[in-house]
C-alpha cells in the first residue's frame, strides 16, 4: 500500500477529550474517529488491525473446535423475557418497536438467541456437542461511555457457545476455551491474569475473568509477583499458591467465559433426548472476548512515549518504507524497487511516498508502530544500502538489500 493512497489523518497534538493511553493513541495515529460519545468509525489502519486480530481468533477457536456462524442483531424482547433477562439488562438495551408493533432490540449480547436456535435444530445426545461462535457488533447504551473504544455504546465482540449433553463435556469444552484464550492473547502480544469472577447477569456458577494491566483499567485484582497468581479484588491481600506478598493492579478486563449450566436451556426449553428416552436441558458454556476492546488493551501494553508498538502478529503493516526524499529519482527509484521486491515475497509493507520532511516520517513511523521500518535516504542512493530500525528494541542495522530482506523475512 501506498501512503498516499490509503487515509492515516494523524494528528500531532493529544485530544483534550482522551483519557487513557490507548485512547489518546489510537486518535492520534489515525486509527479511530468519534462520531458521537461512544460510537467510532474505524479507519483503514484501525480496520486492519481489528482484521488480524479477528484472523487470529477464528485460527485458535477452529482449532478448538468451534464452527463460525452470524446471528442477527435485532432480537425479540420476548425471547429476553422467558430467559428472565429483560428486566436485568433493560437499562443498557437499545430496543424499539417496528411497523408491525414488534418489540425488537438491537442485540447486547447473544445467549437468548443461540439458545433458541439450537433449541429448534438439536433434540438428541447424538447431536451433542455443539460448538458455536460469531464474531459481531453488539449495541448497549452505556450510562457513561468512556476510554474510547474500551466502554462504548457499539463494540465489536467474539461470543462462543458450548452444548453439551452433561457436566463433564461442558468441563472439557471450558478448559478448551480458556487454553484458546490463552493463545489468542499471547498471539497478540499480551500479558493476562486469569481470575474466578462473579457470573453477575449471564449466570451460571463458575467463570473466569482475562484481565491485562492497564493504568486506567475500572477493575483492579491482586498479583502475586512471586507465582503470577491473581485475585479478586475484594480477597485477602496474600497469596492462597506460594504464601507471598500481592500487589493492587489495575486492570482491564478483555475476556470472559462461563459455565452457564442449564440457565438458558431450561428458561427457553432446549432440551435434548437422553439414551434412555428422557427429556434434559442441554448444558451450556458462554466465552467472550472484546474484539475492539482488544485493540486498546494492545496499546495499553505496547506504547512507548514516541506512540503505539504493535507486535508483529497484528500490525496494520509489518513494514514500512520511508523514502525520506520523493524529490530525489534515485531514492524515489529504490523505495519503489524495495516496495514492489517485499510485496512480491509476501510481505505487508506500506510505502511512505509523501513529499514531507523526513521528521515527519520518522515521527509518524514510530506514531503508528509497524515493527521495521526500512530507511530509504542519501546512504541508499549513494552506496546502495539500506537501514533497518526496529520499533520496539530500536535497534538498527545498516545492509545491503538482500541483507536487510533476509532479517525482514526471518523477523
Amino acid at each position: 500500500m501506498l501512503w498516499t493512497k490509503t487515509f492515516i489523518p494523524t494528528l500531532k497534538e493529544t485530544p483534550q477529550e482522551a483519557e487513557s493511553v490507548s485512547h489518546q493513541l489510537m486518535l492520534r495515529a489515525g486509527l479511530i474517529r468519534m462520531l458521537v460519545s461512544g460510537v467510532y468509525s474505524y479507519l483503514p489502519l484501525g480496520l486492519r488491525v481489528l482484521n488480524n486480530i479477528c484472523r487470529v481468533v477464528r485460527r485458535e477457536m477452529e482449532s478448538a473446535g468451534a464452527a463460525e456462524l452470524l446471528l442477527p442483531a435485532l432480537q425479540p424482547i420476548d425471547l429476553w423475557t422467558k430467559s428472565g433477562r429483560e428486566k436485568d439488562i433493560a437499562e443498557i438495551m437499545i430496543r424499539f418497536t417496528d411497523r408491525r408493533g414488534r418489540h425488537i432490540c438491537l442485540g447486547p449480547t447473544h445467549e437468548e438467541v443461540i439458545t433458541d436456535l439450537v433449541k429448534a435444530n438439536v433434540n438428541s445426545y447424538r447431536q451433542l456437542p455443539v460448538v458455536l461462535y460469531q464474531i459481531q457488533t453488539k449495541y448497549r447504551d452505556e450510562i457513561r461511555p468512556r476510554f474510547g473504544v474500551v466502554r462504548a455504546c457499539e463494540f465489536i465482540m467474539k461470543d462462543a457457545y458450548s452444548f453439551d449433553r452433561d457436566e463433564d463435556g461442558l468441563e472439557k469444552n471450558y478448559r478448551n476455551m480458556y487454553g484458546a484464550y490463552l493463545r489468542i492473547f499471547s498471539s497478540c502480544g499480551l500479558q493476562v491474569m486469569a481470575v474466578e469472577a462473579d457470573s453477575g447477569v449471564m449466570g451460571g456458577k463458575v467463570s473466569h475473568e482475562f484481565m491485562v494491566a492497564a493504568a486506567s483499567g475500572e477493575d483492579s485484582v491482586f498479583c502475586c509477583p512471586a507465582c503470577a497468581k491473581a485475585y479478586p479484588a475484594a480477597q485477602q491481600e496474600g497469596c492462597a499458591s506460594c504464601g507471598g506478598q500481592t500487589e493492587k493492579r489495575n486492570t482491564l478486563e478483555i475476556g470472559h467465559i462461563f459455565k452457564l449450566g442449564t440457565k438458558y436451556s431450561a428458561a427457553l426449553g432446549a432440551n435434548f433426548t437422553d439414551e434412555e428416552g428422557k427429556q434434559r436441558p442441554i448444558i451450556m458454556g458462554c466465552y467472550g472476548i472484546g474484539v475492539s476492546r482488544l485493540m486498546a488493551a494492545v496499546i495499553e501494553q505496547n506504547h512507548d512515549q514516541s506512540g503505539i508498538i504493535w507486535p508483529k502478529g497484528i500490525s496494520p503493516y509489518k513494514v514500512v518504507i520511508s523514502a525520506l526524499d520523493m524529490t530525489n529519482p534515485v531514492i524515489t527509484a529504490k523505495a519503489y524497487e524495495v516496495y514492489n521486491e517485499l510485496s512480491a515475497k509476501g510481505v505487508d509493507v506500506i510505502l511512505d511516498d509523501r513529499d514531507e520532511r523526513a521528521g515527519i516520517k520518522f515521527n509518524d513511523a514510530e506514531l503508528l508502530g509497524f515493527p521495521l521500518q526500512i530507511i530509504i535516504g542519501k546512504e541508499a542512493a549513494n552506496s546502495g544500502k539500506l537501514e533497518l530500525k526496529t520499533r520496539g528494541s530500536r535497534e538498527k542495522q545498516l545492509g545491503t538489500k538482500e541483507e536487510i530482506y533476509k532479517r525482514v523475512l526471518d523477523s
